[in-house]
């Protein structure tokens, strides 16, 4: 398995690279998030990769990151999703907004990628719901990008309680502003209906 790739940067076709790792030139192909990312050619790249095995050949796929290279797996598992639809995911949303998307289940952002309709959508967002968050360790929790910066899985609980209990997603990251980073889930969801009660 190849899962580190570094050597100098050769070609750019979109979405396809080429990388000369010790005289051997390895057609690597990377979603646009990445591609946007990577040095001019003759520059040293490194990437994390992905080596999918099929009857028409050896693919190699690339990341910029290991989440990103995580969540390209995670989608591979989805049924009916191949490695094209995936890089085509991580081309249109960033991993960070397609875990916030699958936190809320907003499809709405799935079927904005090419190749991407709305039952595929809702199957993306229904198989990666308890997945994806335990997929990318190092990824802090996205649910609320800019709020959601303290202990992961509390700052979670805290955002999915607020969301059962009907409130929408503005208020309850609203909410969750004025709640502290340490916050046990108890607390944080108190803390959190005492503000919106006065609101």
């Amino acid at each position: 398995m190849i899962g580190r790739l570094t050597g100098i940067l050769l070609e750019k076709n979109p979405p396809q690279i080429v990388v000369d790792a010790h005289g051997v030139g390895y057609e690597v192909d990377v979603p646009m998030s990445s591609f946007y990312g990577l040095p001019a050619t003759g520059q040293t790249v490194s990437l994390f990769t992905h080596l999918a095995i099929r009857e028409d050949g050896h693919f190699l796929y690339g990341f910029a990151t290991a989440d990103e290279r995580a969540a390209f797996r995670q989608l591979l598992k989805v049924s009916g999703i191949g490695a094209r639809t995936a890089l085509a995911v991580l081309s249109g949303l960033s991993v960070t907004d397609l875990a916030q998307a699958v936190a809320l289940q907003e499809a709405g952002r799935l079927v904005k990628i090419p190749g991407i309709g709305k039952k595929t959508a809702e199957r993306l967002l229904l198989e990666l719901r308890d997945k994806l968050g335990k997929a990318l360790p190092t990824l802090a929790n996205a649910a609320a990008p800019g709020v959601v910066t303290g202990p992961a899985d509390a700052r979670s609980d805290i955002l999915n309680a607020l969301l059962a209990l009907g409130y929408n997603e503005k208020e309850a990251l609203s909410a969750m502003k004025a709640v502290p980073e340490d916050a046990s889930v108890s607390d944080g969801i108190r803390q959190a209906l005492r503000l919106l009660s006065k609101a």
